[in-house]
């Protein structure tokens, strides 16, 4: 199968422009959580939606994706009111809260689907998808739901993003200022479980939290700003999502929702080696390149040392004795030469030359100017 296929193979499509449409929502929402230190709570918030999903169809008998995306928001949204609540009123930290919701909700969950099985219609439920994820199964009214729901949460977000912005870097200046804080982090998390539920049947309640945690967390790689951030994240969202599904549609029985997190994992792994600010790899270039001036640095001063001791800067030292104090000296000496501040002769000793002279005595007095590279 080509890329081509993207535009005229129907399923194809609509599975591509789902996960796209959940990875953008997702991606750019995730980001709060991220650096709110809250990224436990998607994974607690997913789990904690599946006994929602199993008593909206115990209720209604309905399988139809708006009954069940209800009933999921209901039940994560109640359980990160409760996480909030216990957060708030014991001396249980939020980590451990979000484990013991994400825990017992999910518990509940599987219990309910184990009694809906039992049930003589329970061929017909199809619940089990929202446990891993069955993009295959997305039609085109359930991208519009997503793209609705997630659209909207967006907007909500968009709408205060001022106060989203205090809050999750100065709750205590928003709440100086009159805001209430409260009630603003309760929006934020309806917010978030949004962009959770829409997206557990495509990539289930176990890998939604990837959906959120990862493409911002990949986002935080590249820059320092908020807008920056999510316009990014929700980049990364849409790009994973839409590569996954076509890279799973290019072989039988390769599951979608996996394949979409797998490449999320490969947009993280590629943001933290390449980032420019944080990224492993140009943190290597540095800090080799800042050893490399250090050891030219030590080198220049044992250069300007010897020439004290010794009548003439003229006086030429070998490679051995400059190697015995500092090894490796070769590579630094040559710095050193492309700088003007040290010179070979031709018999291959070494000596200072005027401008390193000076330079020596610069820096060991810092108030002559700046120390240069």
């Amino acid at each position: 199968m080509q890329i081509v296929d993207l535009l005229s193979d129907y399923t194809l499509r609509t599975v591509a422009a789902g996960a796209a449409t959940l990875g953008l929502a997702s991606g750019s929402l995730g980001s709060f959580a991220v650096l709110r230190r809250q990224s436990l709570l998607g994974d607690a918030i997913s789990h904690a939606a599946l006994p929602g999903i199993a008593l909206a169809f115990l209720l209604t008998g309905s399988k139809a994706p708006l009954v069940l995306i209800i009933g999921a928001a209901l039940s994560g949204w109640i359980g990160a009111l409760i996480v909030m609540r216990v957060v708030g009123t014991t001396r249980v930290k939020e980590d451990a809260a979000l484990g013991i919701v994400l825990s017992v909700f999910f518990g509940i969950g599987l219990v309910l689907l184990t009694s809906i099985q039992k049930r003589p219609d329970a061929s017909q439920a199809g619940l089990d998808r929202f446990l891993f994820g069955q993009a295959a199964t997305l039609l085109q009214r359930d991208v519009v739901l997503i793209a609705s729901l997630g659209a909207a949460a967006l907007l909500v977000a968009g709408l205060f993003w001022k106060e989203f912005k205090l809050l999750t870097f100065d709750r205590d200046f928003g709440a100086s200022l009159g805001l209430a804080m409260r009630a603003l982090d309760a929006l934020l998390t309806s917010v978030l479980v949004i962009a959770i539920v829409i997206g557990l049947q495509t990539v289930g309640v176990v890998l939604m939290a990837a959906m959120v945690v990862a493409p911002a967390a990949a986002a935080r790689q590249w820059t320092d700003r908020l807008g920056v951030m999510v316009l990014l994240a929700g980049l990364f969202g849409a790009l994973a999502g839409a590569t996954g599904a076509v890279v799973s549609s290019l072989g039988q029985r390769i599951p979608t929702g996996p394949t979409i997190v797998l490449c999320l994992t490969v947009v993280v792994l590629g943001s933290l080696a390449l980032a420019p600010n944080r990224g492993m790899v140009w943190s290597w270039l540095r800090e080799r390149r800042n050893r490399r001036l250090l050891h030219t640095a030590v080198v220049l001063e044992e250069l300007h040392d010897l020439a004290l001791r010794h009548p003439g800067q003229e006086h030429g030292h070998s490679m051995a004795v400059l190697e015995a104090g500092h090894a490796g000296a070769h590579h630094e000496l040559e710095a050193l030469e492309s700088r003007g501040w040290a010179r070979r002769s031709s018999d291959g000793l070494w000596s200072i030359t005027v401008a390193g002279i000076a330079e020596a005595q610069r820096r060991r007095d810092p108030s002559d100017g700046d120390e240069k590279d």
